[in-house]
Order: structure tokens, then sequence, then C-alpha cells
């Protein structure tokens, strides 16, 4: 029950905060003021600070500079043990629902973990396999990220009977929970975890606060090290790269505010150790 409200606060908090939204609301807002009688001196400083806003967004990578912090919190190619336990990939690359009306695989941003654990499981061939990802949509519960997942792998040649789908999860301390009961680890094991690098500092913290110990490995990268201070004209995309920092951001203080996670930016000083659920 807690982890439902837990899912649905987070979710429709999120409608409120997300910046697209907020510029959204201001807009409608300004032209309410300025059609319906209200202040237009209001009016005109709302549409002053959407302006200023817009093109702070337009002109500079703000939403890097919040990215960049959590990118490089974990190395990235870390050195790995010459044995690993297990793998965990956690699911966010692909799209269920098209993927379900165009009856193949649709991929979005994130793809780069799918790679990367088909990569490391033929490296280490001994490793269990984890895919961890059911449905974060409040709305659509039937078409899960597992079940893409298990098509992408099967027809790139992956043998997905070494696989572990877990495809119950909403979000990543159900990612943690879910899959910590399905493989039970064991003291001493040694088991990496992929996702995306903005994304590991939380995914560490929570899979840490389960009790169960990671090794980082983290892909798919937003941020472009020794270019962060420039100045080129790109709304859509800086926009994007904003929404995805403040998301993550405030997904980070939630965590921590809730105990979910261990610290509220988790960093390689932290490593739990296995713990009974």
């Amino acid at each position: 029950m807690m982890h439902s409200v837990f899912f649905w606060t987070s979710k429709l908090a999120w409608l409120l905060l997300s910046p697209d939204n907020i510029l959204v609301a201001l807009l409608l807002l300004t032209w309410f003021l300025l059609h319906r009688g209200g202040s237009k001196r209001l009016a005109k400083r709302l549409l002053t600070l959407i302006t200023a806003g817009c093109l702070l967004i337009a002109l500079l990578p703000v939403g890097e500079w919040l990215l960049f912090p959590l990118e490089t919190r974990f190395p990235t190619n870390p050195a790995l043990p010459k044995k690993i336990d297990g793998i965990v990939v956690l699911g966010g690359a692909e799209d269920p629902n098209l993927s379900s009306l165009w009856q193949q695989v649709e991929l979005g941003d994130g793809a780069e973990r799918y790679l990367a654990f088909m990569a490391l499981s033929r490296r280490f061939p001994d490793a269990r396999l984890i895919f961890t990802g059911g449905s974060g949509s409040m709305l659509d519960q039937q078409h899960k990220a597992a079940d893409v997942a298990a098509t992408l792998f099967h027809e790139t040649g992956l043998n997905t009977s070494r696989i572990i789908f877990e495809r119950e999860s909403r979000n990543t301390y159900e990612n943690a929970v879910f899959s910590k009961k399905i493989a039970m680890p064991k003291p001493g094991e040694n088991w990496l975890l992929i996702t995306t690098a903005w994304h590991m500092p939380r995914s560490m913290g929570i899979f840490n606060r389960a009790g169960w110990p990671m090794l980082p490995y983290p892909v798919d990268h937003r941020t472009a090290p020794g270019n962060l201070l420039r100045c080129e004209l790109a709304f859509a995309g800086h926009l994007d790269a904003l929404r995805i920092a403040i998301k993550e951001w405030l997904g980070l203080a939630a965590y921590r505010l809730t105990g979910k996670t261990t610290a509220f930016l988790p960093g390689p000083e932290t490593r739990a150790t296995v713990s009974n659920p």
C-alpha cells in the first residue's frame, strides 16, 4: 500500500513541478490576466519572466550543468573484478505502449543500458542476469518494459533463458526490492548494476538501502565534458535536459526524505552489505 501511495504521489507531484508544465501554466495565467480583466501590470511582469526564462534555457545548457555532477559521481568504464556473480539492468529505455501498437521493439533514450547488458553478459558468461522493469505509467500497467526487453534480447541473439525478467516494478525503489527477492544475493558476491549515468547515484543509494551492494556501471551520458560553458540556440534540447535534471534532483530529495536511499547524493564512499529483507 505504501509503495502505491509513493508511486502516485511522485507522479502527480511531477505533473505540477515539471518545467515545461510550469511554463505552459505561466503562459495561460498571463493570457488570462491580459484578456479577462486581470492586472495587466502583473501580466507584463509574468511575460518578462517567461521571456527571460526561455532565453536562458534556449542559449545555455543549464540542464547539463545540473546533470554533470550526477554523471561524474561514479566513474565511467570502471575496472571490474574477474568474477561477476550477477548483473542487473534497470529498464527505462523502451516504450512498451508503442512496442505493442507497432508489434516491434521501440526504444528511446537509454538504449545504451541494453547494449552494455548484452556486452557484459557475454563477457561474464557465468553471471546471473536480471532485467528489472514493469511500467511506470499511471494509467497503463498492461504493457511491461520486461516484455519489450525479452523480445529485444531474443532478436539480438542473447540467450534469454539465462535472464530473469522482473516485470512488476514501477520505479527504482521497486526495482531494487522486487529484484532482491528474486536474486537472493549472498554476502561476498559481486553484483553489477547498469543504468543511465545521471540516474546512478539515486539507484546506488536505493540498492544500498535495500541491503544489496552493487558495483556501478554507468552508461547513457547526456553531458559534454569540456564543453559545458557554451552558448548555442537549442531550446528544445536544453529544455529536455533541464526537465531530466530537475526530475532527478527532486527524486534524490524525495527518496532521501522518505528513507528509500542512504544519502541525498550517494557516492562511491557508500557501500552496503547484504542484508535479509
